[in-house]
């Protein structure tokens, strides 16, 4: 599995495909996160429902962890449940890459 996180239309899928074309990727998964939280499903278990079925796919996702912490109890928890989503990603990846300004970062 390879992460790729960053800030909204930082280069990340173009990136994603350049390097990773040959693999599957799965975009957005910040959006999905925010699904299942409105749909009151556990997103740590999906998320290691995804590692295991998906173990070789391109993970994006948008960094929503900056900033001021937001109002609504909604917005909270997904920002909450991304960060730890991330970072049980980021285990299971042999890859961690940050994008900022179209610049890629590997961290792992």
């Amino acid at each position: 599995m390879v992460l790729i996180f960053g800030g909204v239309y930082q280069g990340k899928l173009a990136y994603a495909k350049v390097h990773y074309g040959d693999r599957e990727i799965i975009d957005q998964i910040d959006n999905w996160i925010l699904s299942l939280i409105e749909l009151d499903e556990d997103v740590i278990e999906k998320v290691k429902e995804l590692i295991a079925v998906h173990p070789d796919a391109v993970v994006i996702c948008n960094d929503i962890s900056c900033g001021v912490v937001p109002i609504s109890a909604l917005h909270r928890k997904w920002r909450d449940e991304t960060g730890r989503a991330m970072s049980l990603l980021a285990a299971h990846s042999e890859e961690v890459i940050r994008m900022f300004c179209g610049i890629p970062t590997k961290l792992k």
